[in-house]
């Protein structure tokens, strides 16, 4: 009786049936995620340990987010080409050797060049992580493999940013070593573990549907429909990484400590809820699951404008953390659906170059417009932002659940182009 209760209410049973292949992936995922805090430190540390400005901070946001918005169309052809896993392979080794070199720098043209290499050796990685559970799960379990993948993500990160709160206060530079190391340390189990073939088209069916495909992802009305709606909705995301920290901090006095705290609730709350929630939704139509999540998005953000105390702060982040549940997954559901198979990897890139947009522009706007019109404006405009994408959603083509009839169909084994 009591193992039939546990199993009524275990948080992952939807996981079940996955393929191994999955759980070596979310392994190394773990790993890399549970040392990763520069980001959710990086203004602080700039500001604080650097000594620079708000205002070039953010400039230093904004040369992060550019090379982020080359890295990912790039590495998405490339994970199409070579094999998502060995893109990730060679991330994760670069991204963690150029981390374990950014203390050193101390000069801002130093700053921005190694800013500029973060960015794209880190955000390689994106593209080919989503690529990847196409070529692993049937269409089926993509929404249950998209969670694992996620619950790997934000286990790790309910360790990372409390973890790096408490080395802040240390030493900034002792974020950048402990997040290189364990970047390192997911490369070597990528390394080490074997993966199936990317499944991509045989030479001579490749040669043959290539003027077919050439141009297909920016030709595609429902992909750039899509990316004009994610757009919003990923410039609200991203102030978590530059204005909201500034904002606690700075103006509402939270220490640094219970700030990482913050992102520990965010995390633990998508650990033992994500899993279930996408699994309740999974009959869901994509216009359905990432609307709400947008509006959610919104008005967690948007909340702050009222927000003077951590509890109240606690309070909006568990409203925009329960809209990040819906969105990132029902996002990555829909793009597998739309993107014909041997292009996934493109419609992915596309999809993250956008988002390197929202992270170039978003950060940097939000920080100047905190210094210059107040936190009151810049939430306000949040919760706008986040509703407007709401509305953009509801109005998405090809949205119901299941697999989209995609151009040209391919076979599901080829020669394989991994080692």
């Amino acid at each position: 009786m009591r193992a039939s209760r546990w199993s009524g209410w275990n948080p992952w049973r939807g996981l079940a049936g996955l393929p191994r292949e999955m759980w070596v992936l979310a392994s190394a995922t773990l790993v890399n995620r549970s040392g990763s805090m520069v980001l959710a430190f990086f203004v602080l540390y700039l500001t604080r340990d650097v000594g620079l400005s708000i205002r070039t901070a953010g400039l230093m946001v904004l040369v992060y987010g550019g090379g982020a918005l080359v890295a990912a169309p790039v590495a998405g052809r490339l994970a199409d080409r070579f094999g998502p896993i060995r893109v990730m392979r060679i991330s994760l080794v670069a991204s963690g050797l150029v981390m374990l070199a950014f203390p050193a720098a101390r000069t801002l043209p130093t700053i921005a060049v190694l800013t500029l290499a973060l960015a794209i050796t880190a955000e390689s990685f994106r593209p080919a992580n989503l690529t990847i559970v196409g070529d692993l799960v049937a269409p089926g379990q993509r929404k249950p493999a998209f969670a694992l993948n996620r619950l790997a993500i934000n286990l790790g990160m309910s360790v990372g940013p409390a973890l790096g709160g408490v080395l802040a206060g240390i030493s900034f530079r002792w974020i950048f070593l402990v997040d290189g190391g364990t970047s390192l340390l997911s490369g070597a189990i990528l390394a080490l573990s074997t993966f199936p073939p990317h499944r991509r088209a045989p030479r001579e069916l490749e040669d043959s549907i290539a003027p077919r495909l050439a141009g297909s992802a920016h030709h595609d009305p429902r992909l750039l429909y899509f990316l004009a709606a994610m757009f919003p909705i990923s410039f609200v995301f991203f102030q978590h990484i530059s204005t909201m920290p500034v904002y606690l901090v700075r103006d509402l006095k939270i220490p640094e400590a219970v700030y990482g705290l913050l992102f520990t609730l965010n995390t633990l709350l998508i650990v033992f809820l994500e899993v279930g929630i996408n699994t309740a939704t999974a009959h869901w139509p994509h216009r359905r699951t990432l609307a709400l999540g947008a509006a959610l998005c919104g008005l967690g953000f948007g909340s702050l404008a009222w927000a003077r105390d951590v509890w109240q702060v606690a309070a909006t982040v568990v409203v925009w953390t329960f809209g990040e549940m819906l969105i990132f997954p029902g996002m990555a559901d829909y793009l597998t659906d739309i993107a014909p198979e041997a292009r996934r990897g493109e419609y992915m890139g596309l999809s993250q170059m956008m988002m390197g947009l929202a992270f170039m522009l978003g950060p940097w706007a939000g920080l100047q417009i905190l210094a210059s019109r107040g936190p009151y404006e810049l939430w306000l405009l949040m919760l706008a932002l986040g509703l407007a994408a709401a509305l953009l959603m509801l109005r998405l083509r090809g949205s119901g659940h299941g697999a989209v009839e995609t151009e040209v169909p391919l076979p599901t084994t080829a020669p394989s182009t991994e080692p």
